[in-house]
């Protein structure tokens, strides 16, 4: 996969966690128990195939 689509997932990945741990937080102080915890499933969801993705390479040249 060339580097810059990879890294446009990666950044995509990242936001969609970020969002669904807000939404999740939010719905939950809303007492929407449904919401939040569907929106707290997607968090573990999306945390878990962010772990699974290999580490991003790292530039060691200097």
């Amino acid at each position: 996969m060339p580097p810059n689509l990879e890294q446009l997932g990666r950044v995509l990945l990242r936001g969609l966690r970020i969002g669904a741990s807000t939404i999740s937080i939010l719905e939950l102080l809303r007492s929407d128990w449904t919401g939040g915890i569907s929106a707290g499933v997607a968090w573990l969801v999306f945390l878990q195939v962010e772990r699974r993705l290999s580490p991003e390479p790292t530039d060691t040249q200097r």
